[in-house]
């Protein structure tokens, strides 16, 4: 297929294994959160932060993998990130509280950051550009089968084991990857590792962390009535201006100023942070979602979020000829399906079906694979070589602050909406308000028991719940719409 050599299919097969690894232990987890919410005590906005600080520690340590790679080969350090990363997961299992956690969850985001993009680097430099929409989409294959795998046998097993065996299962997959990553990577790219800018690593890892938190924390301790919330966005503001301050100035930068004179690049990675914005709010918003108002055990919700890889799979047939035919119409048809999946959950009601959740799941995944290919190869078809590996370590970064930030602004809106809901709705369940609760009176009885107290009181909550997830979903909608007509800017690819 394409021409592709024996190397070449071994080295898919590797970036493959390594991938699925990576993508089923992100997407596992979000099938178990309700059930952690509960085992360790926590709130809805606090249990999130067991992905959201997974994902900023990912971008954060995101830029060091061009200069590990340089300092220790693509086999050293794909086979240092696996074992460190399923080794992390395992602790992971192990945590009794929630701030242990949290901090494996942290050393696991740290410890995996090279394994996507060293993944794509290695694709993009192994194959020749004429066959990179090919490559990518084959690598995007097996990529998509941790989003199917890890959910569903992720629900499965928190079911039948409960919650840490979805962090254990990941061993024997870690195990698997390495095989692979030995036969196939040798040492390139070592020795050729220039001198790191540990300032700039460090002012753009503070200000990630501390633009997180801002938003992590924010609704809890109202936003800038607090001290920490205002010193915490201090911080990052004057982080953010000095990193760039320092970038102009210094001999060796974190990322040189030729990867940001490519217009394609430039625009690719305003791309990868609003891929990043759709790529795991679906699988952190649905689960809670389904447990608390619909009821469903684990083992359902995580069948019912694989359909989203399986849009993805579905994609992979038609997005690699239309990319070569023309990428920019792709992309922006891959967005325009995620805003119309969107549009579709907004939709969605206390009443919805398994089949409603699967279906608009399924088309959300289906416009992400159609989008991923186009918006990757427009956005190295023109970058120079040398700087592949920089540029892959920027696009990542962008792409994971995008997830972990826009997954804590939907919950902020989530959480403002509910409340604002409930507030609203709670006026209406009132004695004088007899055409109202006439069917509840049919089915619960007298008014002023207690009992009927209760159970309209819960009934009020759930439904302003379901509101705030609405409003939430619609944020889902608005980012790829607006995104969709910036595909315009970039060079055009026509075959």
């Amino acid at each position: 297929m394409m021409g592709f050599t024996g190397k070449q299919w071994l080295t898919l097969a590797t970036v493959q294994a390594c991938t699925v690894l990576f993508g089923a232990t992100v997407t596992s987890v979000t099938v178990i959160l309700p059930q952690m919410k509960g085992a360790l005590s926590a709130t809805q906005d606090q249990i999130a932060w067991v992905l959201t600080l997974n994902l900023v520690a990912t971008a954060a340590a995101t830029p060091l993998t061009g200069w590990l790679a340089g300092k220790l080969g693509w086999r050293r350090l794909m086979l240092g990130s696996v074992i460190g990363f399923t080794l992390a997961s395992v602790a992971c299992g192990l945590a009794e509280s929630l701030e242990t956690l949290l901090v494996f969850r942290v050393i696991q985001g740290a410890l995996g950051a090279p394994i996507f993009p060293l993944g794509q680097s290695i694709i993009l430099a192994r194959f020749e550009r004429a066959q990179h929409p090919m490559a990518l989409m084959m690598w995007g294959v097996g990529g998509v089968m941790g989003p199917i795998l890890g959910p569903t046998f992720g629900g499965v097993v928190a079911d039948l084991l409960g919650w840490r065996w979805s962090f254990y299962m990941i061993l024997p997959l870690g195990a698997l990857a390495c095989l692979p990553v030995i036969l196939s990577l040798g040492n390139e790219e070592k020795g050729a590792a220039r001198r790191f800018d540990f300032i700039g690593f460090w002012l753009i890892a503070i200000a990630v962390g501390c633009l997180q938190l801002v938003f992590d924390r924010g609704q809890r301790e109202d936003w800038f009535d607090s001290t920490e919330i205002v010193i915490q966005s201090c911080v990052a503001a004057a982080c953010i201006y000095f990193f760039v301050i320092h970038s102009r100035l210094s001999p060796t930068p974190l990322f040189e100023g030729a990867v940001f004179k490519d217009r394609n690049f430039v625009l690719g990675i305003f791309f990868a942070l609003v891929m990043g914005m759709m790529q795991f709010t679906p699988m952190a918003l649905f689960p809670p979602l389904l447990q608390d108002l619909r009821g469903y055990p684990e083992s359902i919700i995580g069948v019912l979020i694989a359909m989203r890889g399986v849009g993805n799979f579905i994609s992979f047939f038609v997005v690699a000829q239309l990319t070569r035919i023309n990428a920019k119409a792709t992309l922006a048809a891959g967005l325009l399906i995620q805003a119309a999946a969107g549009a579709w959950m907004g939709q969605l009601d206390m009443n919805m079906t398994e089949n409603e959740v699967m279906w608009t799941n399924l088309l959300h995944g289906f416009g992400f694979g159609l989008a991923y290919t186009p918006m990757a190869a427009l956005a190295f078809s023109t970058l120079e070589t040398r700087l592949l590996t920089q540029g892959n370590a920027i696009f990542s970064l962008l792409r994971m602050m995008g997830s972990s930030l826009f997954i804590a602004i939907t919950f902020v809106v989530f959480l403002n909406s509910a409340a604002e809901a409930y507030s609203n709705l709670i006026g209406y369940v009132s004695v004088f308000n007899a055409e109202l609760l006439e069917p509840w009176v049919q089915r619960f009885g007298d008014v002023s028991s207690r009992s009927f107290a209760v159970v309209a009181q819960e009934e009020v909550r759930r439904q302003a719940v379901m509101a705030g997830y609405i409003n939430a979903f619609h944020l889902m909608t608005i980012a790829p719409a607006i995104a969709a007509p910036i595909v315009l800017f970039f060079k055009s690819n026509k075959r």
